[in-house]
């Protein structure tokens, strides 16, 4: 038992690890393209990145054999409805992530987009789900390190912060609606594959209508672009699904918000990102924030709904 659990915890700190690093990515592949041609071509690497892991987790058949790939490829009704409602909601939070990171730093952004964990309960209350008290404490905590974050000396926020903090928003809204389809019995990993096809003709519309790439841009872009379609979509999506079948949902989540740690840290790593005294502990009040809302408390019923947001 603890082997197994020891391995789930390890496939989910990679797993937080690549999504941590893809805000690296996300921000080097603004040098070379536009945010909208960075979000599709990335949304089409994911496609192609999931069709073997969706044959990987088809069952057998009664008589030991594996159906035709089409037919395993193929959504059902349900599947096919909620992966194109997840897949318009990542498209914008994708979009808004991606512009945003064009202003802001790798490290903030990971920060800013942690707080969709405290989000998805806000956005349940209104959808008369119950909210435990504990996080009326995560938001207060949350609220102030977003203010040391990002709020500068003339009391602004930037609009690259503003950005991502509504990608934020978005991927709470993501979460709720991977978890009606769920609850509807929806194929996982099929959704996904869906929710990225769905993404990729967002993003790609709006490609065509406000950028112009070319070939050559996107060949310089390739190693951002297959890290963030390829590991951060793809890989990190099938070790997430893996990890969480040996670890509680509630550790599960703990374990993936510390992205937000691992994307401040390839920041400054690999791109020599600093941050000040002030950023600093704005990081560890949303960090403080993130990890509260995780804890089992005793009397506290919250429990947080695992997802895929990079």
């Amino acid at each position: 038992m603890y082997q197994s659990q020891a391995k789930g915890t390890i496939l989910l700190l990679i797993t937080a690890l690549i999504w941590g690093a893809a805000f690296v990515a996300q921000s080097v592949g603004m040098d070379y393209i536009g945010p909208f041609t960075f979000s599709a071509a990335r949304d089409v690497i994911a496609i192609v990145v999931l069709i073997p892991v969706i044959l990987l987790f088809t069952d057998k058949r009664a008589d030991g054999t594996y159906p035709p790939i089409l037919h395993q490829l193929k959504p059902d009704r349900i599947t096919l409805i909620g992966g194109a409602w997840c897949g318009l909601v990542l498209g914008a939070a994708d979009t808004l992530q991606q512009v945003g990171i064009s202003m802001t730093t790798a490290g903030k952004a990971g920060f800013i987009t942690a707080l969709y964990i405290i989000l998805v309960p806000l956005l349940g209350r209104f959808m008369g789900r119950k909210v435990s008290r504990i996080i009326v404490i995560c938001v207060a905590l949350a609220i102030a390190g977003f203010y040391l974050l990002c709020i500068n000396g003339d009391f602004q926020v930037s609009f690259g912060d503003f950005l991502v903090l509504c990608c934020a928003v978005f991927f709470a809204l993501h979460i709720l609606v991977i978890d009606h389809f769920l609850l509807k019995k929806a194929n996982s990993v099929k959704l996904s594959w869906v929710q990225f096809a769905t993404a990729f003709l967002f993003s790609g519309t709006l490609t065509v209508l406000f950028e112009q790439p070319d070939w050559s841009a996107l060949w310089a872009a390739k190693w951002p672009l297959l890290y963030a379609g390829g590991l951060s979509s793809g890989v990190a999506y099938t070790l997430q699904i893996v990890g969480q079948k040996y670890t509680e949902p509630t550790t599960a989540t703990l374990i993936m918000s510390l992205e937000s740690v691992f994307a401040a840290l390839a920041g400054w790593l690999i791109l020599g990102e600093v941050m000040t005294a002030k950023e600093l502990t704005g990081c560890v009040l949303v960090f403080a924030a993130v990890i509260l809302a995780q804890i089992p408390l005793p009397h506290i019923s919250f429990r947080q709904k695992n997802h895929n947001h990079q």
